[in-house]
């Protein structure tokens, strides 16, 4: 084993510009070494973060626009991005296109229209999620009484799903159709889809338990031992009025300036 080292020690002195590079390094202030050693660390440390930091934020560019059927989410697709009154249809696919917020910064998101219709919306949205900067939650103010508890588990299964969770996305519950005189306002829905959550997470839970009496791996909604509010979630969660319809008809501008103000804050 020694002569074997030996000769290889002895090929390594016969290479004469790794030789005269050792010397040169032997020869060189150990201060000034550990300089440029430290130098190549932190170049190193630095492109590592650049590149996880620039690449997750340009991956996360889409802004996904949901919501059960017919709560006015392809209208309100459309007005964000024309302004323009068009009229729209039940959608079975996705439809995306390039957004460019009202600030100084002209930041420029992906909208993304998802299905509402329950036997597609789950395919999108996790197709979806991971590539999201935002989630606009539309609900349809004038009929919200009749599909809150459809409402509140569409919500429930956003607020607890992992990467919603560990991304953090920001959610917009966006109260649409005020314009119509039988509409909810943001503060009643806000109440309302909080108890509804409340009841949904006890329900939820018994079920996930399991026969033996152990409960069952979830993520808990809220604050055990107390009555669910949004501000309990680790999340931003914003509820504003709007009305992608606009309440002067449809050759009138739509009110969606509360929207859009959020969304120019992300």
């Amino acid at each position: 084993m020694d002569k074997k080292i030996s000769l290889d020690l002895e090929g390594l002195e016969s290479e004469p510009v790794l030789d005269s590079l050792v010397k040169e390094i032997l020869r060189q202030d150990p201060t000034y070494l550990i300089g440029i050693f430290v130098a190549i660390v932190v170049v190193l440390i630095t492109i590592v973060f650049l590149k996880f930091f620039v690449g997750s934020q340009t991956a996360r560019s889409a802004v996904l626009l949901v919501g059960l059927c017919d709560a006015g989410k392809t209208l309100l697709f459309s007005r964000l991005l024309t302004g323009r009154f068009t009229r729209t249809q039940t959608s079975v696919t996705v439809s995306t296109a390039s957004y460019k917020t009202k600030n100084d910064r002209g930041t420029s998101w992906t909208l993304v229209d998802i299905p509402g219709h329950e036997s597609l919306r789950p395919q999108f949205v996790e197709k979806f999620k991971a590539s999201a900067r935002a989630i606009v939650f539309v609900v349809d103010s004038a009929v919200f009484q009749k599909e809150v508890k459809d409402v509140a588990e569409f919500l429930y299964s956003l607020l607890t799903d992992n990467v919603v969770l560990t991304n953090t996305l920001p959610l917009v519950i966006t109260c649409n159709k005020q314009d119509i005189s039988m509409a909810k306002s943001a503060k009643l829905i806000q109440q309302q889809l909080e108890k509804e959550l409340n009841t949904l997470r006890v329900t939820r839970a018994a079920a996930l338990t399991s026969q033996d009496g152990s409960p069952g791996v979830a993520v808990h909604l809220g604050k055990k031992g107390r009555d669910f509010e949004f501000s309990q979630v680790p999340l931003r969660v914003e509820f504003v009025e709007c009305s992608a319809h606009g309440s002067k008809g449809e050759d009138s501008d739509a009110d969606i300036e509360a929207l859009e103000k959020v969304l120019a804050r992300l």
